[in-house]
C-alpha cells in the first residue's frame, strides 16, 4: 500500500511492528517510509523503534503500543508530509534489539609466544564465544549499521574481528608481561584473568558505536601439539636439573630419551624411515645430550683436565641459552668450574 492509497482509501490505521521471522535479527528497518497518521506502532519489551527523517535521528519509542499522533507526540510534526495535508508521515523507521545475545563464536591464532619459564617460543590459538548487546541504539545505527537495509552479518561479524584483533595484539603481551608459564596458560589456570583483560580492552573499541561484550560463555586457550611436546620436555629436564642431581641428571634423562628415541626410530625406519636416529628425531634434547655424553670420561679420583673443564663451560653455556640452566646456576657452576684450574 503506497502513500496515495492511505490518503484516498481514508485509512485511518496501520499496525507497525517488528514481523515474527525478524524477531532474531538485532536491528530491522521498516520496509516502508510513508505512514498514515494515527497508524498504531508495536513495540516489543526487548527493543526500541526509531525514526529517523533525511538521514537525522528524530525521535524514538520504547516497549508498548502507541497511536502514532502529532497531538500526542509533537515531535512527528517534523516528519509530516505536507503535500498530503498532514495525513501521511514520511520516516525511516529502525527496531533496535536491546536484549543480551550470547553464543557469538570466535576463534582466532594468537601467534608465536615466547614462554617466560623456558625461553621457547609456541603458538597459541584461542577460541570460544560471548555475549553482547546494544545499548545506545542512535549511536548503533548512525555509527555502525548506517541507515539502510541491515543485516546480523555486516556487525556481528565486525564484533567478532575485534574482539579477535584484541586477543592478538594484547594476549600475548599480557601473558610475558605476567610471566605465566604456556603449559598453565593453555590448562585454564589463567583463563579468568585473560577474559577479564579482554573484555575490559575490547569495549574501549567497540562501546563507541552503541554495543557492549558482556562476557564469555567459553574461552579455550590451545597450542599447537609439537610445540606443546617440546614444552613439556624442557618443563622436565628444567625439572631435573633442579632437583635431581644438577647437569648429571639432566645427562641422565637426555640419554634416556634418545635410547626410547632410537627404540622408536626402529620401528618406523625402513627404506623410508631413513634409519633409527632419523626416525627419532634429533631435537634440541637430543643435540644438547650428545654433546654433554661426548666428554671424555674422568675416572672418580683424577682432576679434571682445563680442556674438560672449558668443555663443561661451553656445554653449560648452551643449557643456560636454551633456558634450561638459570644464569644464576650458570654463574655459580662457572665459579666452581674456574676455581679448579
Amino acid at each position: 500500500m503506497g502513500i496515495f492509497d492511505f490518503v484516498t482509501g481514508g485509512s485511518k490505521e496501520l499496525a507497525i511492528a517488528r514481523p515474527d521471522e525478524a524477531k532474531a535479527l538485532w536491528v530491522f528497518k521498516h520496509p516502508d517510509k510513508t505512514i498514515p497518521n494515527k497508524a498504531q506502532l508495536t513495540v516489543d519489551t526487548d527493543e526500541v523503534a526509531l525514526f529517523f527523517k533525511d538521514g537525522k535521528y528524530v525521535g524514538q519509542f520504547n516497549a508498548g503500543r502507541h497511536s502514532l499522533e502529532t497531538e500526542n507526540i509533537p515531535w512527528l510534526n517534523i516528519l509530516i508530509d505536507k503535500f498530503t495535508d498532514g495525513n501521511v508521515f514520511v520516516a525511516e523507521v529502525y527496531f533496535v534489539n536491546t536484549r543480551e545475545h550470547p553464543s557469538l563464536k570466535f576463534g582466532t591464532s594468537v601467534g608465536d609466544v615466547l614462554d617466560p619459564q623456558t625461553q621457547m617460543r609456541a603458538r597459541l590459538t584461542v577460541h570460544g564465544d560471548f555475549s553482547a548487546k546494544v545499548f545506545d541504539p542512535t549511536k548503533f545505527i548512525t555509527g555502525l549499521v548506517g541507515q539502510r537495509q541491515a543485516s546480523n552479518d555486516d556487525f556481528v561479524d565486525w564484533f567478532k574481528s575485534q574482539v579477535q584483533k584484541t586477543i592478538k595484539d594484547h594476549i600475548a603481551e599480557l601473558i610475558v608481561k605476567q610471566e605465566w608459564p604456556l603449559l598453565k596458560v593453555t590448562s585454564g589456570a589463567f583463563t579468568e584473568e585473560i577474559e577479564v583483560e579482554t573484555v575490559k580492552l575490547v569495549r574501549k573499541h567497540v562501546e563507541p558505536y552503541g554495543v557492549e561484550i558482556m562476557r564469555f560463555g567459553d574461552f579455550t586457550i590451545g597450542m599447537d601439539e609439537k610445540d606443546k611436546e617440546k614444552l613439556d620436555a624442557m618443563v622436565q629436564r628444567q625439572a631435573m636439573l633442579k632437583l635431581g642431581g644438577g647437569i648429571e641428571g639432566y645427562k641422565e634423562l637426555a640419554q634416556a630419551e634418545m635410547m626410547m628415541g632410537a627404540s622408536e626410530g626402529m620401528k618406523q625406519g625402513g627404506e623410508g624411515g631413513g634409519g633409527a636416529l632419523a626416525g627419532a628425531g634429533m631435537g634440541m634434547g637430543m643435540a644438547m645430550a650428545n654433546q654433554m655424553m661426548a666428554q671424555p670420561a674422568q675416572s672418580a679420583n683424577a682432576a679434571p683436565s682445563s680442556d674438560a673443564i672449558m668443555k663443561t663451560l661451553k656445554e653449560l653455556a648452551q643449557l643456560r641459552d636454551a633456558g634450561v640452566v638459570s644464569e644464576e646456576e650458570f654463574a655459580q657452576k662457572k665459579k666452581e668450574l674456574l676455581a679448579k684450574l
